[in-house]
């Protein structure tokens, strides 16, 4: 077994410290946030999550799937997923792509997101890579807990996206020479996380090398000339006054601003496993690797493979200090990459919808780009690596680098005041990607891993001959399940149609917060954003005349679709759980009979006979699904009706991923 495997293999291994059975016992969170890379990019094949396979995905204005992205002159061409057809994918230098506050938010078109070719200028926006192609990057997701709902924290660059994750928000209130959305690295003023910590009490250090000097003259850590070394800049507490003005014998100066000195001996990992061996692993540690091992865009992903089993090796090198430590593994942003999950974000600007949580600092009015939401970023891969997480399980509550902070939070009793209430909202902290009370999974198969990277200390062309194939086909998916941990959304969307108006009850019956997108071809103002707290209800009315199509999008699958036409309501229907069951209830608004056909993904179909103004109620079982749903209802001799239900009932136990992907 190579080193890369038997570093996954041990640290699955390693029985977690369960002395509480709750989050008190994670003594250590280490976080190691690589570069640009989406979710789908990596992980839109993998078996048991939300990827390629989505039975629901976003239909764009001009009425295809969300995958068969426009392109060309006039919009009229498209470009689908695809994976490049060349040999070793894992080790090819594929371009790097624009990916700053202007290219992201013209991708994510007001929340269209039907504008990823013509904004990053490039096919190449649509590629992605298989199990075969980066083998351990998929092992660490099967062997620990994959989160397929988590997101950058801005629809922008590489610093912004790290300010949140080190602080909370990227200036967004306008003081401390904020709000930032670009590499500007001018300088800032607010306080960061590890200030509150220092304050605190609570143990942290950045563990970087420092390349030819972690000062001004030197770019803090970025030697573009010698790529293996330094930190690519990415320690963004470095661009804080704070940092750069400390002394030598300051608390931010010694944890903050040193380092390794890899140019002239030693590496990252003797230090890191020199802490680890002889018990001094701060409470918190921030790892940052030099560019050729980022995975940033063109350097290799397998790069980062080397690099992250090195990080593994030395956390597990000491048992006692891993059974009490969280790493979480995830990236800064998607560079260009595609991703088909329209990121939920809030209603504001000229964006329509409602919320029943505010909206301040979630709104960029500057001067430095387009004014927009500042987020949610698109999604980006996040692996839950530790003894409470193994067994290959998929975490599905929507998340972003907040919740890394907010993790700590819950930890360690440190608030971090910067995380508006609009995230605190929609956005988890990331406990439910862990089981403290449960037993290990055993560690699985593993695949042999690609050798150390050749450290020429030079930089590499594009990979050429990227380009979609001439037959282009959605990808398919891993067929399958996966294990998947317990959430608490409890959503209901009802309708009530009316001669001119939609009128629409959104309720959250959970604890969890929600976002709910609704997405229309035929109504003006849309896609409208909704925001829900735990608890709480909306009941907005949309005007419509005639035909209408309207479908919402929530969290983990969840899916409603209306369609008809408001000069002939026909039926209205309701769908609740009610045991083992969903309950469809059926009312007729019409004179004469209708035979309503039900549409079961799961089960037979089956067709209801309703009397004029009548009403009945449909049974689905879904306790052999755990808990998943899919059905769609129409009307004989009324083709344009439709309404479909899809989601998953939550019980507070752990399920599977929804049977749908990958079929």
């Amino acid at each position: 077994m190579s080193v890369l495997s038997s570093s996954i293999a041990r640290a699955a291994s390693i029985p977690a410290y369960r002395r509480t059975g709750s989050l008190r016992d994670v003594e250590h969170i280490v976080v190691l946030m690589q570069e640009n890379r989406s979710f789908d990019h990596y992980f839109g094949t993998m078996r048991g999550v939300r990827g390629y396979g989505d039975p629901h995905p976003a239909v764009l204005r001009n009425g295809n799937p969300v995958w068969r992205q426009p392109s060309g002159k006039h919009l009229k061409k498209e470009v689908l997923p695809f994976r490049p057809d060349l040999d070793n994918l894992g080790l090819a230098f594929l371009q790097d792509i624009d990916h700053g506050w202007e290219t992201q938010h013209d991708a994510f078109a007001h929340g269209n997101h039907d504008r990823w070719v013509p904004a990053k200028g490039t096919p190449v926006t649509m590629a992605h890579l298989r199990r075969q192609d980066i083998p351990f990057h998929y092992a660490l997701a099967d062997a620990f807990t994959v989160c397929d709902a988590y997101h950058c924290s801005m629809l922008g660059p590489t610093d912004p996206n790290r300010y949140y994750l080190w602080t909370g928000w990227a200036g967004n209130n306008g003081k401390g020479r904020g709000p930032v959305i670009s590499n500007a690295e001018a300088g800032y003023r607010w306080k960061t996380y590890p200030q509150r910590l220092q304050k605190a009490g609570v143990s942290w250090r950045i563990y970087q090398d420092t390349g030819s000097g972690l000062n001004r003259k030197h770019n803090w850590g970025f030697d573009f000339l010698h790529p293996y070394i330094g930190n690519y800049g990415d320690n963004s507490l470095l661009y804080f006054d704070a940092f750069q003005h400390a002394k030598p014998s300051s608390a931010l100066y010694r944890k903050a601003r040193t380092g390794t000195d890899v140019k002239n001996s030693g590496t990252l990992f003797d230090q890191l496993t020199h802490a680890v061996q002889n018990d001094k692993l701060p409470q918190i540690s921030w790892i940052v690797a030099p560019e050729a091992f980022t995975e940033h865009p063109n350097w290799p992903t397998e790069y980062g493979a080397w690099y992250i089993s090195q990080v593994l090796q030395a956390l597990t090198s000491n048992p006692e200090v891993w059974s009490k430590t969280v790493l979480f593994l995830t990236y800064d942003e998607n560079d260009g990459f595609f991703d088909h999950q329209v990121p939920p974000y809030p209603n504001v600007g000229h964006l329509n919808g409602d919320s029943t949580v505010s909206l301040a600092n979630e709104l960029y009015t500057g001067t430095d780009g387009s004014h927009g939401p500042y987020g949610l970023g698109i999604r980006v891969p996040m692996t839950v690596i530790s003894p409470w997480s193994t067994g290959g399980w998929v975490c599905s509550e929507t998340f972003d680098h907040t919740s890394i902070i907010r993790f700590m939070e819950r930890r360690f009793g440190v608030p971090e005041p910067n995380i508006t209430q609009w995230r605190r909202t929609v956005c988890g902290d990331l406990t439910s990607a862990f089981d403290f009370s449960g037993s290990p999974s055993p560690a699985p198969t593993l695949p042999p891993g690609p050798p150390e990277p050749t450290t020429d200390d030079k930089r590499h062309p594009d990979a050429h001959g990227v380009h979609p194939p001439a037959h282009q086909r959605v990808p398919r998916q891993e067929p399958g399940t996966r294990p998947a941990r317990p959430l608490d959304y409890h959503l209901k969307v009802d309708l009530r149609v009316t001669r001119h108006r939609l009128a629409f009850t959104l309720a959250n019956d959970g604890r969890r917060g929600a976002h709910l997108q609704a997405r229309s071809r035929d109504l003006r103002g849309a896609p409208f954003s909704y925001t829900l707290g735990g608890g709480r209800t909306l009941k907005p009315e949309l005007e419509a005349d005639g035909g209408f199509d309207v479908s919402f999008h929530g969290p983990n699958g969840y899916f409603r679709r209306f369609a008809g036409n408001t000069r002939q309501p026909l039926l209205e229907v309701r769908g609740r759980r009610e045991g083992r069951h969903l309950v469809l209830t059926l009312h007729g608004r019409s004179d004469h009979p209708l035979h309503v056909h039900v549409a079961d993904a799961y089960g037979p179909d089956r067709t209801v006979h309703l009397g004029g103004h009548g009403r009945k109620r449909v049974r689905i079982p879904v306790a052999d699904t755990h808990g998943w749903y899919d059905v769609l209802l129409t009307v004989r001799d009324h083709p344009h009706y439709k309404r479909g239900l899809a989601g998953h009932f939550e019980s507070g136990r752990a399920s599977t991923s929804d049977p749908q992907l990958g079929r």
